[in-house]
């Protein structure tokens, strides 16, 4: 069963690569981590994130089975990479909801 709740932001940056790689390898001393320059997923307790970089844009993908986990997986990746990209000003990705509830 895949998880019923999602969520995608993105962040325009031309470092999105730079940031993938990195919140790979912080969350790779945690979670299960698979990830190459252009793309990564990473499973931590509360769901699933997976990344993909262009020259110009970072997407983000989290997915959960519960939708109070969801605000903490867009946490998650906002805190970190407000700490990973603080040279650009980051404070949040531009998130859109897609959740659903009970997946079909």
């Amino acid at each position: 069963m895949q998880p019923a709740f999602r969520d995608e932001g993105h962040f325009d940056t031309t470092q999105a690569s730079r940031y993938l790689q990195q919140l790979s390898k912080h969350f790779a001393h945690k979670a299960e981590v698979r990830f190459d320059p252009a793309s990564a997923e990473i499973a931590l307790p509360p769901g699933n994130i997976a990344l993909s970089a262009t020259d110009d844009v970072l997407r983000v993908v989290v997915t959960t089975d519960d939708p109070e986990k969801l605000d903490r997986m867009r946490g998650i990746v906002d805190s970190h990479l407000a700490r990973f990209a603080f040279r650009e000003s980051f404070s949040a990705m531009a998130w859109a909801t897609q959740t659903g509830g009970a997946a079909s």
